[in-house]
């Protein structure tokens, strides 16, 4: 199973509902909700405001990843808003197993990111109890970034790790991701692909979703 997520920092959240339904009609699988605080990473997005306008819009799964400070505070404002899915870092959170079982108490799907300077060993306490591993193939706090090509070998050491596990978490990555990048990132065994400047600042929004859906399809 491989899934397309495109990403709503890169949209044009002045036109949000057309946006979010361009993809979605082109065979989006999640919509991605990047939150930033301007503390765990340089920049400022949105919160739970815009998570719960997109959660109007569309059907979809909401995958919101939290790229914040003590995110353990606001895990009940994001299943409020309408999050289906809900990743925190692994570099912030300090009782990771208690927030983890917290978020899908909240009736959320749970994620756990890591930074490209954080070993996927460093994962493998908690890869028995979360329903995502998300791999950030650039240093967040920005889209539009290069992909930072060592994350392949972090998917398969992910990939290697679940296997070990016996589990069925899915493997999402999230940085750099497009037309070029998006293959080798398959081939290295992920399900989930974040994309956000390749779709939305696209000429044609619906026409590069399709592209990339076809990519995935096609492997």
């Amino acid at each position: 199973m491989t899934l397309l997520a495109p990403s709503i920092l890169s949209a044009d959240l002045t036109n949000l509902s057309l946006q979010i339904r361009l993809v979605e009609t082109a065979g989006a699988d999640f919509i991605h909700c990047d939150v930033m605080d301007g503390h765990f990473v340089p920049n400022i997005s949105f919160g739970p405001i815009i998570v719960k306008a997109a959660r109007k819009i569309t059907g979809l799964p909401l995958d919101v990843h939290l790229m914040i400070k003590n995110p353990d505070k606001y895990l009940e404002n994001f299943a409020e808003a309408g999050a289906n899915i809900l990743t925190v870092h692994l570099e912030e959170v300090v009782h990771l197993n208690r927030t983890v079982n917290k978020i899908k108490e909240l009736g959320m799907k749970a994620g756990v990111a890591i930074n490209p300077s954080t070993p996927v060993a460093l994962l493998q306490e908690i890869v028995d109890f979360v329903d995502l591993i998300l791999i950030m193939s650039v240093n967040p706090g920005f889209g539009g970034q290069s992909f930072i090509k060592n994350s392949l070998r972090k998917i398969s050491e992910t990939v290697e790790m679940r296997k070990n596990h016996n589990v069925d978490f899915l493997i999402e990555v999230d940085g750099g991701i497009n037309n070029e990048t998006i293959k080798p990132a398959l081939k290295a065994g992920c399900d989930v692909f974040v994309v956000g400047s390749s779709i939305f600042k696209a000429d044609n929004i619906s026409a590069a979703t399709l592209e990339l859906k076809n990519i995935l399809n096609n492997k």
